[in-house]
Formats: structure tokens, C-alpha cells, sequence
């Protein structure tokens, strides 16, 4: 008899997506840069709207990274303006509706303005919990595991802690993602196929979906079929597949 198929993967609880595409968005469009930044922001609109009720309890975007300060002056400046832009049309939504913004990454560098903002949108909706929103903003993998090490020599220099006690858990606990489930599924746009310094400790046992469309232009089901890729996976964590032949995967 021919064994059972396998039970589909539950939805992910915690979905994270690179933001990718704004700029080639654009030049297909004859258009500056900036507007298909703003054309993103629209994207990040319909996908927080919609993950709620496609069984996403968290989501993580990446907004700016560490190494987006090499950009052009004009561009940096769009994107320092992105978070107004977000907060200004949509904070008093989300805090009605039960949504929890985190901002991850360095304030460090940051306009004290936008510094004032970010905090903000955080203490508006510290209480809430129906939806968790992590926005990775100034952000880069490599630099949250340094900032995490620091933080733990620190604590060490301190007294408060010993090199030997020192494990996965104990680390994690000092990532900007300490207080989010373990990421489930990492989605980018685009057609490019890399992490680009996302995420780098938490996507040891993320799923990677890529997919052919500029951020600007992903919707609903787009995130449908993402969603849908990622419940025909084997989730095995390194044990033994159903098939019964060891992977190390």
C-alpha cells in the first residue's frame, strides 16, 4: 500500500520579507527611484492588511540596511523619509486594530527626528497583540550579531554573566528579534536569490520562497502563493525526513 502523503505545513506564524525591486520598478517605468520607494510603501500597506487573516501572527520587513548608506544622497534621503511616510497615512490604523510595530537595527546615524518616530510608533502600540509588525530599519544581519556579541562582553565585563555560559538561547536573547518566534518563512521579491545580510542568525531553519516581481507590484496573492509554496515543504529541523533517508537539512 502506498504510504499517506504528507500533512501540509501549518501556515507560518512568523513570515519575513526583503522588500526588494523599488528602483528597477521605477526605471521600467521611466521614473525616478524615489516613486518606486513610495510605490513600495503601498506594497507594505496591502501586505500588512492582508497577513492577518492568511494565519501570519508576525511579520518582519526589511526596510533599510546597513549597507544602503552608500547609496546615492538623494535616495538615502527618500528612504530616511519612508517611515513618515508609513506612519503619518497608516499609525493610528494599526493601533486601532491591534497592531505591534518593533523597529529593529541601530538608531545610531539616524536624523533624532526619525529617532523620535520610530520610538513612537512603538510606545502607540506597545500594548497591542493581535498583529506583531518588526520593521528592520538601519538594519544588517552581520551588524545585530555584533551588537548582540557586545552586548553580551558587556554583560560578562559586568559580572552579571560568564563566557561559559554562553549557548544559542542565551545569544538570540540578545538579537533585535529576542521577543519573535523563530522566522518561519523568508520571502523575497524580485527574482534575486540571497539573503542580502537579512536575517542571517534567525534563517538557520527559515523557509526561502523567491519570486519574479518587483516589490512594488506584489499582492495579496502573491503572499497567497508564497504561502501556499511553503505548506508543500518538509520542515525537518535536521531529524529524519519522511521518507526515512538521513539529510542534513
Amino acid at each position: 500500500m502506498a504510504a499517506a502523503p504528507p500533512e501540509p505545513t501549518a501556515a507560518p506564524l512568523h513570515v519575513a520579507i526583503v522588500m526588494d525591486g523599488n528602483g528597477r520598478w521605477a526605471k521600467r517605468r521611466g521614473l525616478p527611484r524615489t516613486l518606486g520607494h513610495r510605490a513600495g510603501v503601498e506594497a507594505l500597506k496591502r501586505t500588512v492588511a492582508a497577513a492577518p487573516a492568511l494565519g501570519i501572527k508576525w511579520l518582519t520587513v526589511f526596510g533599510f540596511s546597513t549597507e544602503n548608506w552608500s547609496r546615492p544622497a538623494a535616495e538615502v534621503a527618500e528612504l530616511m523619509a519612508l517611515p513618515k511616510r508609513y506612519f503619518d497615512s497608516d499609525l493610528t490604523r494599526l493601533e486601532r486594530e491591534g497592531v505591534r510595530v518593533r523597529c529593529w537595527g541601530r538608531r545610531e546615524g539616524l536624523s533624532p527626528e526619525l529617532v523620535k518616530m520610530l520610538d513612537e510608533a512603538e510606545a502607540r502600540t506597545a500594548h497591542n497583540d493581535t498583529f506583531f509588525l518588526q520593521i528592520a530599519f538601519n538594519y544588517g544581519g552581520q551588524a545585530d550579531i555584533v551588537d548582540a556579541a557586545r552586548a553580551f562582553a558587556a554583560e560578562v565585563a559586568a559580572g552579571r554573566a560568564r563566557p561559559e555560559d554562553l549557548d544559542e538561547a542565551m545569544f538570540a536573547r540578545h538579537l533585535s528579534s529576542r521577543d519573535a518566534p523563530p522566522t518561519d518563512l523568508i520571502i523575497r521579491p524580485s527574482g534575486e536569490q540571497r539573503l542580502s545580510n537579512f536575517l542571517l542568525w534567525e534563517a538557520a531553519y527559515a523557509e526561502f520562497v523567491f519570486q519574479d516581481v518587483l516589490w512594488p507590484d506584489f499582492s495579496v496573492d502573491h503572499l497567497k502563493a508564497a504561502l501556499e509554496e511553503f505548506s508543500r515543504r518538509d520542515r525537518r529541523y535536521g531529524g529524519t525526513p519522511a521518507d526515512g533517508v538521513l539529510a542534513a537539512g
